[in-house]
């Protein structure tokens, strides 16, 4: 469960970054940044959830 603190901290530490970026620049390539972090570490979660899960079923057989 620690990687998936590190994880979500690192993503919104970079998605608050490229936000404040936006916010003083105005260029939305800041914006396209910040939602592509949030779809990878979202991603890269629930990919670890399903690896967790799939642990537990393999456990219980």
């Amino acid at each position: 469960m620690l990687v998936l603190r590190i994880v979500a901290l690192l993503a919104v530490i970079g998605i608050g970054v490229t936000v404040l970026a936006w916010v003083f620049t105005g260029n939305r390539r800041y914006l396209k940044v910040a939602w592509r972090i949030f779809q990878v570490a979202l991603a890269g979660i629930l990919v670890f959830l399903a690896l967790l899960f799939f642990e537990r079923l393999l456990v219980m057989v």
